[in-house]
């Protein structure tokens, strides 16, 4: 689920440029996604789904991620992801968000809270039982409220082929910046009919997960949606794909290519 997540978050990456525009998503928005790995074997799916709550006093947008294996994969990797971030429903910046994953064995139990006023991220790692405050870039993302500010910000209209964008994020006890490069247009086919895509390129550090820098290549819907439609992944070891199988909720009309 993690690096369904960064995927996700990476395909509308930018620092500045930004124009308020009506927002992308609302109250109810629910996305599922069928992953397979080396193109055949069902691999498990992942869900994004955003509710309206409030925290602390103040209105925000509750998203859960969840990610989980099936079929044969599970026996050999059961995997049981679970994020959340609460973030502001004008500016989308997060105040609290919390991580707890099982990956082969592999866990993790975080919950952060950020003071964006004062740049700060207070880190409570409960599976070790220990707290720290981190020092974070002013205007601050977590990996799921990014992906949300970025459908509602990035003005892709005028993006040209080759542009590269940034972002600083903030993951587990670290601050992060990632670079993705656009590639252009592309018209694929979904489940749901064909679709016209934006294309983009993340880079992303090779070495244990991913097979070179150029791993990765992402497809978003260009509509006002921004929908994420699919994610190729060459890995050290065979290759992950992640489809949009289902989702509701949206606040714009899907588009469809209408074929002769």
């Amino acid at each position: 689920m993690k690096k369904i997540l960064l995927i996700f978050t990476l395909v509308f990456v930018a620092q500045s440029g930004f124009s308020q525009k009506e927002s992308a998503f609302q109250d109810g928005e629910w996305f599922k996604f069928r992953m397979s790995y080396s193109n055949w074997l069902k691999a498990g799916n992942a869900t994004l789904t955003v509710n309206d709550k409030t925290l602390n006093g103040k209105p925000v947008y509750h998203v859960v991620g969840k990610g989980w294996t099936t079929g044969m994969i599970k026996w050999f990797f059961k995997v049981t992801d679970r994020y959340e971030s609460y973030f502001d429903k004008k500016t989308i910046l997060p105040y609290k968000f919390i991580r707890n994953i099982d990956e082969g064995g592999h866990t993790k139990d975080l919950e952060i809270d950020f003071d964006q006023v004062n740049n700060k991220a207070h880190v409570n790692n409960k599976k070790h039982n220990t707290k720290m405050v981190i020092d974070t870039k002013p205007n601050i993302q977590d990996m799921v409220s990014t992906f949300y500010y970025l459908r509602n910000n990035l003005d892709t209209e005028n993006l040209k082929v080759g542009d590269e964008v940034k972002i600083d994020m903030f993951f587990d006890e670290e601050n992060y910046g990632f670079k993705l490069q656009y590639l252009g247009e592309e018209v694929i086919e979904t489940d749901f009919g064909s679709v016209n895509t934006l294309v983009f390129r993340p880079y992303v550090m090779a070495g244990r997960v991913f097979k070179e820098e150029e791993s990765l290549s992402l497809w978003v819907s260009k509509d006002k949606n921004k929908l994420p439609l699919r994610i190729k992944a060459d890995l050290a070891v065979g290759s992950l794909r992640a489809d949009l199988e289902a989702f509701k909720g949206l606040k714009h009309p899907f588009n469809i290519v209408v074929k002769n």
